[in-house]
């Protein structure tokens, strides 16, 4: 008998995969959520503790647990600090699918708070592996991991950067996702985890974090174009990145856990742009010179810098058939019209009285 739908009840009545993902309310999170509810999965993020909600990247697609037939994003708290607490949310979610995404994964603030970086990202890495390992013998269990790692562990390695080319750190981050990296590999050949690393190059979109420097400069521009601020301070800008949308990023996540084999692989545009090329075009677009609005302040250069990154995602493209959709100005002007609607937003409530302009020179 078929369904409404036109699809054999048998089909209709299979259990929906489920997924866990760490991590789930900051970009890469929201966008890979998104990404898996489309697919049909059962979505199980696990959140820390705060006394303010942070869960604004995921709101859109959040329904209230009390609505079971439609709640297929499902939140729990935890913490990669916290063995127990991700050994019971595995044993009661039981996942067919974990993505490793959480992280504090700011480069430069992880020179102010090592000892917290190291123990986040690359133990926090170990916590979760073994938890799987743990669980899976338990339970006579199957599960999939992906672990995020960065482009950030090549460091001082010259590009192009591959799957073979040598890890070079250049910051407490940066060493600690190698670390994680090993991690992942180790538990793949010591225990025969489903275990992938996704070294994504650097990945960017409307919903980045505001202290990182694309979106520190979009955010910048959309409240200088409508008169909110006058200057924005940056450090090297003459680093080089390959900077491609985090929206087409997960799709190469998911990608990794659906082949054959578990490996590891790099994803990237394989293009380089330099943060003054971002300013020329994000600048540009809304009709303005950079040059009359940045100054440079040495307190936001690195102790090490990591001058260019540029990937080499040939074997992604040819086992995982992934390429990206948005190209670099795509990308830059995507996210110079959302700040600009933010900002003009925002500049309502100012000229209204409703909140102050803040402190911006």
């Amino acid at each position: 008998m078929a369904t409404p739908n036109g699809n054999d009840s048998h089909i209709a009545s299979e259990p929906k995969k489920v997924a866990l993902v760490t991590g789930i309310t900051g970009q890469d999170g929201s966008y890979l959520t998104e990404f898996l509810l489309k697919k049909g999965y059962e979505v199980h993020g696990l959140i820390r503790r705060s006394s303010n909600y942070n869960t604004q990247r995921i709101n859109h697609i959040y329904v209230d647990p009390h609505n079971a037939n439609k709640a297929l994003m499902k939140l729990h708290y935890a913490d990669l600090t916290d063995a127990s607490s991700l050994r019971r949310w595995l044993d009661v979610i039981k996942p067919d699918e974990v993505y490793n995404l959480a992280a504090q994964s700011h480069v430069a603030v992880s020179f102010e708070i090592p000892d917290y970086t190291a123990d986040v990202v690359a133990t926090g890495a170990l916590r979760l592996l073994e938890a799987v390992r743990s669980h899976m013998a338990d339970n006579a269990r199957v599960i999939k991991y992906y672990q995020a790692g960065s482009s950030e562990m090549f460091g001082s390695t010259p590009p192009p950067q591959s799957e073979t080319t040598p890890f070079h750190p250049r910051s407490p981050y940066a060493a600690s996702k190698v670390a994680a990296h090993w991690y992942t590999v180790n538990y793949r050949e010591a225990y025969g985890l489903y275990a992938c690393n996704g070294i994504l190059f650097n990945h960017e979109s409307p919903r980045r974090g505001e202290n990182f420097v694309t979106r520190k400069i979009t955010r910048a521009l959309g409240r200088i174009k409508v008169g909110l601020q006058t200057k924005l301070f940056l450090g090297n800008i003459q680093a080089s990145r390959d900077w491609g949308f985090a929206g087409d990023y997960v799709e190469a996540m998911w990608l990794m856990l659906q082949q054959e084999k578990p490996d590891d692989y790099v994803v990237a545009t394989e293009e380089s742009h330099t943060v003054e090329e971002f300013l020329d075009v994000s600048f540009g677009y809304l009709g303005l010179n950079w040059k009359d609005h940045v100054e440079i302040d040495k307190r936001y250069f690195r102790p090490t810098e990591v001058d260019n990154l540029k990937g080499d995602a040939s074997k992604a493209k040819e086992l995982l058939k992934w390429k990206p959709k948005v190209g670099f100005e795509q990308l830059v002007k995507m996210m110079v019209d959302e700040d600009l609607e933010m900002a003009k937003r925002e500049k309502v409530l100012v000229d209204a009285g409703y909140i102050d302009a803040q402190q911006q020179p």
